[in-house]
């Protein structure tokens, strides 16, 4: 944009001169926009849950074995074998649409992921979920830093609650979504990290969006939803290579690194 718009260089009268000068133009928009992005610079951070904030401990994989033998696929079979590959390959994605892709009908998707969720609160409700390691200290942190938090997850928002509830972290974010929340889809849509955006307003422009988790879906979704920061923590399923491939502009080794490298000029 340029101090003089040649179109407004219009005489509407014999006497008026309507050019516009430098000294007529005003700059404080300009300044104004450029206030706002130095305050917004990655103040809205989306975390994943499980592998990123919570210590999963193996508890996806059990809780397939059980709704997997449910619904009759019995443990030590190759039909077994090659369902829990995809399951394992695909953490981060969707449940639903995990069950989707292996069994074929929605019918059967949902008879897998209701016995798969169920399974998933038995373990929780028996004291096998916990936090990684200085997860809620970080998550502090970054509010305390002036940043908003908000926690996502693949699962269905009575098992997110339920992990929730059993760590004590009902209040810990700003903000938790599951993909019921965003119009259902979830990773590696970015939909849960736009929601994110949409609904908590923390920053004006989506490459001020920190995106973090352990999977490759993670990585692809929050390079799909435009974040300027999609960082990887190997506490989690996938290795520093994968996530580096699926699109990690940083690979931590776990969230606790996240408020030292955000404190950093991006």
């Amino acid at each position: 944009m340029t101090d003089t718009d040649t179109d407004t260089d219009t005489d509407i009268g014999t006497n008026t001169d309507t050019t516009v000068t430098a000294a007529d133009t005003d700059t404080t928009i300009t300044d104004t926009a450029t206030c706002e992005e130095a305050a917004g610079a990655r103040r809205l951070v989306v975390l994943d849950m499980a592998g990123t904030t919570v210590a999963d401990g193996g508890l996806v994989e059990r809780a397939f074995e059980r709704a997997a033998e449910r619904l009759g696929v019995r443990p030590g079979t190759p039909d077994h074998a090659e369902k829990l590959r995809y399951v394992l390959a695909t953490m981060g994605e969707s449940k639903i649409s995990v069950f989707r892709h292996l069994f074929g009908t929605e019918e059967l998707a949902r008879r897998a992921n209701s016995a798969f969720e169920e399974a998933y609160g038995e373990l929780v409700d028996g004291g096998h979920v916990t936090e990684v390691p200085g997860a809620r200290t970080a998550i502090e942190e970054l509010r305390a830093d002036g940043r908003t938090v908000v926690l996502t997850t693949g699962f269905a928002r009575v098992t997110q609650d339920a992990v929730l509830d059993a760590l004590g972290w009902k209040d810990l974010a700003d903000l938790t979504l599951c993909p019921a929340d965003a119009g259902g889809r979830g990773r590696p849509h970015p939909d849960m990290v736009l929601t994110a955006f949409l609904r908590t307003g923390a920053v004006a422009d989506v490459r001020d969006i920190v995106v973090v988790g352990d999977t490759a879906y993670d990585m692809l979704s929050g390079r799909r939803a435009g974040a300027g920061t999609v960082a990887g923590v190997l506490t989690g399923a996938h290795d520093r290579a994968t996530l580096t491939r699926h699109g990690a502009t940083h690979v931590l080794g776990s969230v606790t690194e996240l408020p030292r490298l955000l404190a950093e000029p991006a």
